[in-house]
């Protein structure tokens, strides 16, 4: 299968390894980076790529930038859509219903989400997704060994509008408890500080999903004390409170948990350890390339083509 692959060239998060593997696992796939001001003019890029030479033609883009240009977005044959944010159909702000909203109008497309419940849900509304979590570079992060003299820790951004349920919770928890909450810069500053972690703390609270910072600190041997996206999503992922991750719902739950965890010998590096060996078998980014090519080779549904000046449009066939 011939396969064009799309993807952001100024990313926050390094995912070299993922499209490599994703590619590696289609074979025949030409990756290509777009800078932003390639992906604001879709059409332009498009000028002389002949898109009837691919079997699939993926797009990882920024959404903000495709649901301005879904017109032209309607004339790209044997699309599928990767999305790590979809999450925000469903939570309060700018985005909330704009995903359903933009797969409406592409109703032949697959999208490949990193959302269990996410998924059920497009699902449910019509649209064509397929269930791929997010995971970790196995080359970049691992357990170093490192002595870890910080308890309590938080790598990552607050800032955002996204995030102010998470900065509430972290400054919450911060006035009972030593909690350390900072920034690193991407790559071996960040794989160091997580190694300094024991217990990483998760506050996605309100997504519906886990972002990729919980498996990456699981992968350096932190303990993940995460926010509790529930029971769907959990089992998709194989996480089990108390077993291999600690799943809290309330601030005053994980204290209570935090208790048991000082107090009881060998539980936190039992519970860390297991957490370690469930990513580093079912969530790098190695193993998770193989389902995103799995998911991309999957048939398409069907479509009929109309042309409208000069461009082809695509509708579902009956």
């Amino acid at each position: 299968m011939k396969v064009l692959f799309l993807v952001q060239k100024e990313q926050r998060v390094i995912l070299d390894r993922f499209y490599d593997s994703i590619c590696r696992h289609l074979g025949d796939c030409e990756l290509r980076s777009l800078t932003s001001r390639e992906q604001d003019n879709l059409k332009q890029y498009f000028h002389n790529i002949d898109v009837d030479a691919y079997e699939r033609i993926i797009f990882f883009l920024r959404f903000k930038k495709e649901i301005r240009q879904v017109r032209f977005i309607q004339s790209i044959p044997n699309l599928v859509i990767l999305e790590h944010d979809a999450f925000q159909n469903y939570i309060a702000g700018k985005y909330r219903g704009k995903f359903s909203k933009h797969y409406h109008k592409l109703p032949w497309a697959r999208v490949i989400c990193s959302g269990y419940e996410v998924t059920q849900n497009l699902c449910s509304e019509g649209f064509d997704v397929e269930f791929v979590p997010k995971g970790y570079d196995q080359a970049l992060l691992g357990n170093r060994g490192l002595e870890r003299d910080i308890e309590l820790g938080f790598l990552g951004s607050i800032g955002n509008q996204m995030y102010g349920k998470r900065r509430s919770l972290l400054e919450a928890l911060a006035e009972q408890e030593n909690l350390v909450v900072t920034r690193t810069q991407s790559g071996d500053e960040y794989v160091a500080m997580l190694n300094r972690i024991r217990i990483f703390v998760g506050a996605d609270v309100g997504f519906g999903e886990y972002m990729i910072k919980n498996f990456e600190a699981m992968a350096c041997g932190c303990l993940l004390l995460t926010w509790n996206q529930g029971e769907q999503e959990n089992r998709a992922l194989g996480f089990r409170d108390m077993k291999n991750v600690v799943l809290y719902s309330s601030i005053d739950e994980l204290r209570e948990k935090l208790v048991l965890l000082r107090t009881t010998s060998g539980l936190a590096e039992s519970i860390a350890s297991a957490g370690q060996r469930l990513v580093e078998q079912h969530y790098s980014w190695e193993v998770l390339g193989g389902k995103v090519a799995k998911a991309v080779q999957l048939p398409l549904r069907k479509k009929h083509v109309k042309r409208f000046m000069g461009f082809k449009h695509y509708s579902l066939g009956t």
